[in-house]
């Protein structure tokens, strides 16, 4: 795994992966719940099964190889950070080895980026990480769930509370990133960049 430079201490967790969302039945298949369906979706490929801790959803799954932490925080949006840091704080995990799944109106909808760091960009879960984390490096998947269309009177707030349009395909929408994280453990965050962004 690339995650790590040479001399860097490993421990036995390499990365927490956390799917940013809301809790509850009503919230499933909204926009901005897309992190939780990739989290979701990571632990259906590698046998992982959820049980409570750290105030969210946590399962261990491991790929090619390495243990991931897969977490989706109980607390809404905008309290992730408690969860998250909870999490990182138990496995001894820096902030470079958590990566946070989030919807994102500011990329047309299925586009990914994965970076470290960044701004906030008015995204409430962000926000509550980075203040929990006392950082802003950690690592994100972006991924796009667009805007409101030409005509469409809703909100951005309502429109990602909304669900993805008939035409959105979800299923692939979430594998892609998926895979995106899957190359991140295996491959490392440059060649993940090279092939998702």
């Amino acid at each position: 795994m690339r995650l790590f430079r040479r001399g860097e201490v490993e421990t036995s967790m390499a990365l927490l992966v956390a799917g940013l969302g809301n809790p509850g039945p009503e919230h499933a298949g909204d926009r901005h719940n897309v992190g939780r369906m990739v989290v979701d979706e990571l632990a259906r490929r590698h046998q992982g099964s959820f049980k409570g801790k750290f105030h969210g959803r946590l399962a261990d799954v491991r790929v090619e190889g390495e243990k991931l932490a897969l977490l989706k925080p109980e607390t809404y949006m905008n309290e992730s950070g408690a969860s998250i840091q909870a999490a990182a704080a138990f496995y001894k995990l820096a902030s470079e080895q958590v990566l946070v799944v989030h919807d994102d109106v500011d990329l047309e909808t299925a586009r990914l980026q994965a970076r470290l760091g960044g701004g906030l960009a008015g995204h409430n879960g962000l926000r509550s990480i980075a203040q929990r984390l006392g950082t802003q490096e950690f690592l994100r998947l972006r991924v796009g769930v667009g805007r409101p269309g030409r005509g469409d009177p809703r909100p951005v707030a309502d429109y990602v509370l909304s669900r993805f349009a008939p035409e959105d395909d979800v299923d692939a929408i979430v594998g892609q990133a998926a895979d995106a994280v899957e190359c991140l453990v295996a491959e490392g965050l440059d060649e993940t960049q090279r092939r998702f962004n």
